[in-house]
């Protein structure tokens, strides 16, 4: 990483469908979520309060989309930390695109397993987290180091 710069992004929110399943041809898996943050505001005029949705293209490599592709399902609520990128690809038509996802290198389910359609904000993290080393996401493939919290180690 270059000294005078960072590429770092952090949101909570739910997912809004099921995370889709792929896999490189060497065989590695893909998962491609897509995640809601939604922000709150009163609006000037009215006094009205408001609300905004974001939605966050999410991609995860290996292990990392493993998890994903096992745990998380449409309405949890996930931490994601990741970084972004921006990728140039060809419509039908051959016309250039860009799309600028998240490449996930940690994600945390928030909610209790079921309870995705909920609208409790405890904050809680129920499940168990996943981080993985940044180079499982890059296209080598090489180095990666699991974390998963042992049960004597939760704080609850």
């Amino acid at each position: 990483m270059h000294k005078n710069s960072m590429n770092k992004v952090i949101i909570i929110g739910n997912l809004g469908r099921d995370p889709e399943r792929r896999a490189l041809p060497d065989g590695r898996a893909i998962s491609n979520i897509s995640v809601a943050t939604t922000e709150s505001y009163r609006d000037s005029s009215s006094a009205e309060i408001k609300e905004i949705t974001e939605w966050h293209r999410c991609v995860a490599f290996g292990k990392t989309a493993d998890y994903i592709n096992q745990y998380v399902t449409k309405g949890r609520k996930v931490y994601v930390e990741g970084r972004l990128r921006t990728r140039k690809w060809q419509d039908k038509d051959g016309n250039d695109r860009y799309t600028t996802e998240i490449l996930v290198d940690i994600l945390i389910l928030l909610d209790r397993r079921g309870a995705g359609q909920d609208d409790d904000d405890s904050g809680s993290a129920s499940d168990v987290s996943i981080q993985y080393d940044e180079n499982d996401n890059t296209s080598s493939g090489s180095g990666t180091s699991e974390k998963l919290p042992q049960d004597d180690d939760l704080p609850f």
